[in-house]
This record gives C-alpha cells, structure tokens and sequence, in this order.
C-alpha cells in the first residue's frame, strides 16, 4: 500500500526523563541535537534538560503547552510545510499522554505528515508496574475532573470497571480524590499511590483505599502524583453477615466519608440496595 504521507516535515514524540536524568535515553540526545523546531512544554526546562544532556541544541525553541498549543499548532504545521524536523517534549514522560502533543499529532496526520517517536519514561507504566496490582490489562484515565461532583460522578461511571485504573491527580487533590474513591469503590479497594516517581524523594505507598485516604490527610503528599486502583471485582463479592456489613460502612466513615456515602459504597461492593444496609446500621443504634 503506497502512503499519502508527504517527505518534507514530520513530527518526532521525544520522551524525556520522570526525574532521573539517567533515564535519557541515546534517541532524546540526538533528537534535541538534531531538530530543526523543539516544541516544549517549558522553554526552560527544556533547557536545563539539554545542559544536564551537554546537547547543544541548534533548532528554534517554542513554547507548546495546554494554554498555547491550539494558536500554535498551525505554526508548527508551517514549519513542517518548510521541511522542518519538529521535536515535542514535555516535562517528563511521554507527549501526548495527559501532556501536549496530541493536537499537532493529529493535525499533522491531517496534512499528510509523518509522526514518530523517540520512546521514553512513562508515569503511568512505572507507576502500574511498581503498584503490586494486576498489570496485564489496565485503564488510564488521566486526570479525574477537578470540580467535587464532577470527579463523583466520573468516579461513579467507573464503579464496574474490572481492570486496573490508572489516574493522574494534583498534589492539592489527592486527599479529596481518596475520599472519593473511597466513598464510592469501597475503603478495601486496594490501590496504590505513587509519587515523585525516579526522583530522590521516590515513594509508592500502598493499601486500601480507606487507608490510603486516612495517611494522605495526615500528611498531605507533594510532587507529581499518580494513582493506581484495583478493578472491580469480578461480579458482587458473597453476602457478608450484618455486623459485618455495620463494620464496613464504620471504617469508611472513620476514612471521613459521610455516612450516606458510606452505605453506598457498601451497598455498591456488595451488590445490596443503598436501603437494606441503611435499615441495618441504623438499626443497631
């Protein structure tokens, strides 16, 4: 089959170190070396990346991040109209994923230009990989929406999602997010957050979601975060008896979740009605 797409220009997808500069590989090196146009996700971060490289990078340097990269992005496809090599690199990890680049992947192809990559570190691999929980079929969700109801309500769509989740989160979210999950997926869910991953304050702390959540609002973690969370359960889990019923729903509120949100979440993990498990924790009081 004879390709369409045009010689002069392509799009090269450089995936650059999480933290670790070791993690460079040969690729990114000669891809900052050689490209005509680097669109970065930070002008200056780029830079420090390439002294910490000793590359000495030739081609013009762009600003292309999620507030820009919509004005930009016929720019870049100007320059590939000029037989321009154009690099997109972002902070860390692989463009395109939760990070820009997938609107001038896109709007290249349109044009009729080559994409390739120059493959690197990944935050949502590693940290599936380091979580402990099942990585042979996983969902990546990226960031979960910012507002309370909305991430509830995306949260609620994912209740019966059997294979294991992946998420992003903003270190000023990630208290309520753990709440979230907690109240809807259960305080047992098991999961896995992971922060500041291949840098020097690495960790990857691991529990149950009610857990999770309680460790998190002592502490309130920093840096990049990214979250992994056990699937659902194959089907609803065996009737367990009422006290322990009562007992579930006790640690989810002692996680913080209100007590309404804790019936559901109990309700929901055991397949029961919201009304049943309500009727039997209040009428042990």
């Amino acid at each position: 089959m004879v390709s369409d797409e045009k010689t002069a220009g392509r799009v090269v997808l450089a995936g650059a170190p999480l933290g670790n500069i070791g993690d460079a590989s040969a690729r990114l090196r000669e891809v900052l070396a050689s490209a005509d146009v680097i669109a970065a996700e930070d002008t200056r971060r780029l830079t420090r990346l390439a002294r910490d490289l000793g590359v000495t990078v030739r081609g013009r340097i762009v600003s292309y991040f999620e507030g820009n990269d919509e004005r930009r992005t016929p720019e870049l496809v100007e320059a590939l109209e000029g037989g321009a090599v154009v690099a997109v690199v972002t902070d860390g990890g692989m463009p395109s994923v939760s990070d820009p680049g997938y609107r001038l992947v896109r709007a290249a192809l349109d044009a009729g230009y080559p994409v390739t990559a120059a493959p690197g570190p990944s935050a949502v691999t590693t940290a599936l990989a380091l979580s402990g929980l099942p990585s042979d079929r996983f969902v990546f969700e990226g960031f979960l929406p910012r507002s309370g109801s909305g991430r509830r309500s995306r949260l609620r769509e994912l209740t019966g999602e059997p294979r294991t989740l992946v998420f992003f989160e903003a270190p000023h979210r990630i208290v309520a997010a753990l709440e979230d999950l907690t109240a809807i997926f259960g305080g047992e869910r098991p999961a896995a957050v992971c922060r500041e991953l291949t840098k020097t304050y690495e960790e990857v702390r691991r529990g149950g979601l009610a857990e999770l959540a309680a460790w998190a609002a002592a502490g309130e973690p920093r840096g990049e975060i990214t979250l992994v969370v056990g699937g659902a359960p194959a089907g609803p889990a065996e009737r367990p008896a009422d006290e322990e019923l009562r007992a579930a729903v006790a640690r989810c509120e002692a996680a913080g979740t209100t007590r309404r949100d804790a019936i559901q979440a109990v309700a929901d993990e055991y397949g029961l009605k919201k009304r049943d498990v309500y009727s039997l924790v209040h009428s042990a009081q």
